[in-house]
């Protein structure tokens, strides 16, 4: 499987889309479980750290994009 690499203020898609209409979210805490606020609505979730590695699609947008 392969090992994605995402951090603090990246921007990724979930599999499932959220009620609001996007599946957009961005990732505000890092740790066992990791925080993420949708986008659209900015309703914020925490989930356990596996749970969010089998949910996750892709990394839409790095938050070091800029360095």
């Amino acid at each position: 499987m392969e090992n994605k690499q995402y951090g603090i203020g990246d921007v990724v898609e979930m599999k499932k889309q959220h009620p609001c209409g996007t599946n957009a979210w961005k990732v505000i805490r890092m740790g066992a479980d990791i925080r993420i606020k949708c986008t659209g609505c900015q309703h914020s979730v925490l989930i356990p750290r596996r749970e969010f590695e089998k949910k996750i699609k892709r990394i839409l947008e790095r938050a070091d994009a800029g360095e």
